[in-house]
């Protein structure tokens, strides 16, 4: 499905982003890892040997996607290594947790640099060689951008801002046959949310009509139909995939 093209997928040495690069790959993309800090690197490097044994194509870029001119330079070596960028998946992000009365202007601010900022430095920078003949670009926000929760101002915040940055990119590049989505995750289990307390994994659980949690698997599936022409005719959309918690 995704056959020679190539695939740069922030914050992708754990959780949603590594499952959606091993996806990307087994469909026949190259894959950029992207990872932000040096303690990191490990992670990373290890997807990228698993590809490479599979028969796929990664590297691994450091790059903490909140820096624009860190950003710029993921999208440089990128090219440079591949020649190209098809698909940008912007996945990258955080939590900083805490009731309003009690957050912190640090945590506030890097949730929103990471989140938000993040992801407009990725499109600046990516857009600039993926509109010269199209491609997909794939936001993750989060349910909690659309309804909100409890403790978490600052990440709904960011994750209702990626969406308004979608819909607005999307329309600013269709005509350039680049498209622009965004993935709505619910709950799902992931290392983010194995920190949580048991009652809150508990109290969430009844929200969700399908009456169980998410898998990794479950977003990479649908961030692959995003990346692929199956998807030909999608863009500025938001597609959930929480189990029915956010209908």
């Amino acid at each position: 499905m995704l056959k020679d093209k190539v695939a740069v997928i922030t914050g992708s040495s754990n959780g949603i982003g590594k499952e959606v690069a091993r996806t990307f790959s087994h469909n026949g993309a190259k894959v950029v890892i992207n990872y932000p800090f040096e303690r990191s690197k490990g992670e990373a490097e290890k997807i990228v040997a698993e590809i490479i044994e599979a028969g796929g194509e990664a590297i691994a870029v450091m790059a903490d996607v909140s820096d624009f001119e860190q950003a710029k330079q993921l999208m440089k070596v990128t090219v440079d290594t591949f020649g190209t960028i098809d698909i940008l998946v912007n996945n990258a992000g955080i939590t900083r947790d805490m009731l309003l009365l009690r957050m912190t202007e640090e945590e506030f601010d890097s949730v929103i640099n990471i989140n938000l900022k993040g992801v407009f430095n990725c499109m600046k920078h990516a857009t600039r060689f993926m509109m010269k003949k199209g491609g997909s670009i794939i936001n993750m926000s989060s349910v909690v951008g659309l309804h909100g929760n409890i403790g978490q101002c600052n990440y709904s915040a960011s994750k209702a801002g990626v969406i308004g940055m979608t819909k607005s990119a999307a329309r600013e590049f269709a005509s350039k046959n680049l498209r622009i989505n965004a993935i709505a995750p619910g709950f799902i289990v992931s290392n983010m949310t194995d920190k949580l307390p048991e009652t809150i994994k508990e109290n969430t659980l009844k929200g969700i009509p399908l009456n169980r949690f998410g898998n990794v698997q479950e977003i990479a599936n649908v961030a692959l139909f995003l990346a692929s022409d199956l998807s030909s005719y999608v863009t500025g959309e938001v597609i959930k995939v929480d189990g029915g918690m956010a209908m």
